[in-house]
């Protein structure tokens, strides 16, 4: 159990009030600094953050005051640069972080090594003694002394040449010798908890080291031999060392499983020439041509990276705003109040919750361990038993990851891969995001109501009146969501909604009451309010500006003043907040900087999973085995569609079991997704498809990474818990069968074929509003069929059967098939309340002797 949960099971009065959700959870080898070490360590975590939101932005310095300002990236940087910085940081910070080990709770029992710590140290010499190659390299380079092709440098690495043999021997291996060092080391030095490891140092170095030199050589024309025989032998060395280090921090953050899948796949790359059929290839690849390839945007820096880069980076900034002002907590009692009154309250309270910090987060393991420490508690205390209770909660969270706007980081990676608008991809997730909540919703109230379950009392709950003063709280979700359809950028929409976080936290309820006391945060507070309202009648009276005009004039004076009103409010709350420590005012300058550190923290396990991922797709790319998958997908077609469907989904499930959801997707539209559209299914469907089982393989057994998490909240046993929480959320895993045979579900038309691609035509309004009502018919007689709890009373064998039969009918999406469906349902009802037949009835069998 954890602290919070615990305290909640000693609770037995008053109500229950959710603190701390906001809290990130502290891995057990992450280490926990103080004093210089924490500030050095925060400090970098700021400007990593900070870096992302500059550069995403457009910021400069260097722009901005006209002083060239040396060390500093000039913005907007080159892609590639800006991506191999990206990774360069993460893994930097992820290795002072995160532990090779796990630390014991009783800080007594961690021992020291100091021989292994001394030899670890030792291992900086061939990092620095490659860091002063590369230097050179630099020097070289912007020297002007190397010759220039078609306006680039170019990069003479060929065997025999200065250049090669400093690339292999005053680089390359040292760079190989310190990282392959510190990574062994790193699993047999111990250090306390709060100070740092030398081969993790090391390690930090190296991966400055890899940036420091693929940034300058992808600026000459040696980036173009990327993937050939003839890339510089350097980046191959570059690319080996980049490459062990993501999957060593993949195997700190994310566990073995991701890692062991990218061993298989790297394992696969050198030795697919010997093996037979479908997964053969002709010519072997050898070892610089691979990792010649594979840090490049045709892996590494490729999509998983891109999306981590820029939308993932930017929406763990905006959550970690939200955490840093306790949005969070108010989420979790908002639900309470909402939900908590009815049967099994507190399973309800776990649904309504995650969906609403799914919102925010988007993490099935993480969301579980935001609600599921307080609503797991509750749900034994009612009745339900242990694993029961972690299944709920697992289930629930898993629907996270499906919830728009954010969707973890799946929406933003289909949204690199396939160049579908993003605002497309969130609205078309929106009915298969309610359907599958529906389902979870219907299977706990039936399982409630089996059981004769209670709600949980008045006095109990957090009281809804003053709940519903804070609903200010939800405005920077709303602003989001408002800004993406209004046409906004994802980046320039996250940009708004994160500084809507900052200026929400500073209102409470009585700021917007008459009898309210007075004072300089209210008036500020107040004038916010009047002047973003004012901007609102304004943009609503005035007429829409041609594409590429500015606005308005009396537009741009208004939203001048607010900006400087809120600027000034800033300002307040920062001098506030520094004269003032234990004042809970909001976020001024410490908390934004304290928003900042989180959002560095956070990042690092996304980030080190996308780069994993990227080794994957970088894989499949160069070999090209996702092809060869289309094949078999398209044979199976011919066969039977459903047959292949149903053989993408088992690849889409056991891909993501074990691996993070955002990995799991992203290898599976690699690998499935091209077969789907092969088979003529529309590439918005296809994706989806595989989208949503790499989300529900969080709850599927034998690797089921959300029911695990519940499981250690509950004290229950983690399989018997995942086995709970695949039969909990069965009804979710017929959702995509639903929209593929129905595409209004995804807010699409009817599918027809352009320039020999299946695309969808604009959808007509009844189709979606009658397929929607159809569907969750179709959930709630499929849940009552599974239960055997249907009309307020439990169902006898036959008529269960019935009832998923004639779900299944009206998942099917036709007039025909929905008017059988219903008129099926109504006669199991019929007989259900007329005849009455006992639940334990069976049919007799006459003359079988």
């Amino acid at each position: 159990m954890t602290d919070r949960s615990a305290k909640l099971g000693d609770q037995t009065t008053g109500p229950v009030i959710a603190e701390g959700v906001d809290e990130e959870p502290i891995e057990t080898n992450r280490r926990l600094f103080e004093g210089n070490k924490f500030l050095f360590v925060a400090l970098l975590s700021v400007l990593y953050a900070g870096f992302h939101m500059a550069a995403l932005n457009g910021l400069s310095l260097s722009s901005m005051t006209g002083i060239d300002l040396p060390f500093l990236p000039q913005f907007p940087m080159e892609t590639w640069n800006f991506r191999v910085v990206h990774i360069a940081g993460a893994l930097a910070l992820g290795f002072m972080l995160f532990s090779a080990h796990t630390f014991h709770a009783d800080a007594s029992n961690d021992r020291s090594t100091k021989a292994v710590s001394l030899i670890a140290a030792l291992f900086a010499l061939p990092a620095l003694y490659a860091g002063f190659t590369v230097l050179g390299f630099i020097g070289q380079i912007n020297g002007g002394e190397l010759p220039v092709m078609g306006g680039l440098t170019t990069w003479a690495s060929f065997p025999g040449t200065d250049i090669y043999n400093a690339e292999v021997y005053s680089f390359g291996l040292p760079l190989l010798i310190a990282t392959g060092g510190a990574i062994v080391l790193g699993w047999f030095e111990r250090q306390g908890r709060g100070s740092f490891a030398a081969s993790d140092i090391v390690l930090a170095l190296c991966a400055l080291v890899v940036a420091l030199y693929l940034i300058p050589i992808y600026s000459t024309a040696a980036r173009n031999s990327v993937g050939t025989s003839f890339v510089p032998i350097g980046v191959a060395f570059a690319a080996t060392a980049g490459a062990a280090m993501i999957l060593e921090l993949t195997r700190r953050v994310a566990g073995l499983a991701l890692v062991i899948i990218t061993g298989v796949f790297l394992a696969y790359t050198f030795t697919a020439h010997l093996l037979p059929g479908l997964l053969a290839v002709q010519n072997p690849y050898d070892w610089q041509r691979f990792f010649g390839f594979v840090y490049t945007d045709a892996g590494i820096l490729g999509p998983t990276t891109a999306v981590s880069s820029t939308y993932i980076i930017l929406f763990i900034i905006f959550a970690a705003f939200l955490q840093a002002s306790k949005v969070g907590d108010y989420f979790v009692n908002f639900a309470f109040a909402a939900a908590g009154r009815a049967r099994g309250g507190p399973a309800k309270v776990a649904i309504f919750a995650s969906g609403l910090m799914g919102m925010i987060n988007g993490t099935s393991a993480g969301n579980v361990v935001a609600t599921g420490s307080l609503t797991i508690p509750l749900m034994k205390k009612v009745g339900y038993h242990k694993k029961t209770a972690g299944a709920v909660e697992a289930a629930a969270s898993t629907g996270g990851q499906i919830m728009p706007p954010i969707m973890g980081a799946g929406a933003f990676i289909m949204a690199e891969i396939t160049g579908i608008p993003y605002q497309d991809i969130a609205i078309a997730a929106l009915i298969p995001a309610v359907l599958y909540f529906a389902s979870i919703y219907f299977m706990v109230d039936f399982e409630a109501a089996k059981l004769g379950m209670r709600g949980m009392r008045e006095d109990e709950l957090p009281k809804f009146k003053e709940m519903a003063k804070k609903v200010f709280l939800f405005l920077p979700i709303i602003i989001l969501i408002f800004a993406l359809f209004m046409g906004y950028s994802v980046i320039r929409a996250g940009t708004l909604a994160t500084i809507a976080a900052v200026v929400v936290s500073w209102a409470t309820p009585e700021h917007f009451i008459q009898r309210g006391g007075w004072s300089i945060q209210r008036l500020f507070v107040l004038a916010i309010t009047a002047m973003t309202v004012a901007l609102s009648l304004v943009w609503i009276a005035s007429p829409t500006p041609e594409p590429g005009a500015d606005q308005s004039a009396l537009m741009t004076s208004l939203a001048t003043i607010t900006g400087l009103i809120i600027v000034a409010a800033f300002a307040y709350i920062s001098i506030t907040e520094m004269m003032k420590p234990d004042s809970t005012i909001g976020l001024g300058l410490k908390g934004m900087l304290r928003g900042l550190e989180i959002a560095g923290v956070m990042s690092i396990q996304i980030i080190a999973v996308c780069a994993c991922a990227g080794i994957i797709v970088g894989v499949i790319s160069l070999t090209g085995v996702g092809a060869r998958f289309s094949a078999v997908l398209l044979d199976l077609a011919g066969v039977s569609q459903l047959l292949a469907l149903f053989f993408a989904m088992c690849i889409a499930i056991l891909l993501g079991m074990g691996m993070p959801t955002t990995a799991a997707y992203a290898v599976a539209a690699s690998v499935v997704a091209p077969g789907l559209v092969s088979l003529g299914i529309p590439q918005l469907t296809a994706h989806f498809f595989v989208f949503y089982f790499a989300v529900v393989s969080a709850i599927t057994p034998p690797v089921a990474l959300a029911s695990y998490a519940a499981a250690g909240i509950s004290g229950a046993n983690p399989m018997e818990t995942s086995v709970a929480s695949f039969k909990i959320g069965i009804a979710a895993f017929i959702v995509p069968f639903m929209f593929f045979y129905n595409g209004n579900l995804l807010m699409q038309g009817p599918a027809i074929e352009v320039a020999g691609e299946m695309v969808h035509q604009a959808p007509a309004w009844y189709n979606i509003v009658r397929a929607g009502i159809t569907a969750i018919i179709g959930i709630f007689l499929l849940t009552s069929g599974i239960q055997g709890w249907f009309m307020g009373g439990r169902s006898v064998w036959f008529l269960r059967v019935a009832l998923i039969a004639a779900a299944l009918l009206l998942i099917a999406g036709g007039w025909t098939t929905d008017l059988i469906g219903i008129g099926i349902a109504a006669g199991v009802f019929f007989i259900q309340r007329v005849v009455k037949p006992a639940p334990m009835t069976t049919i007799p069998v006459r003359g079988a002797d």
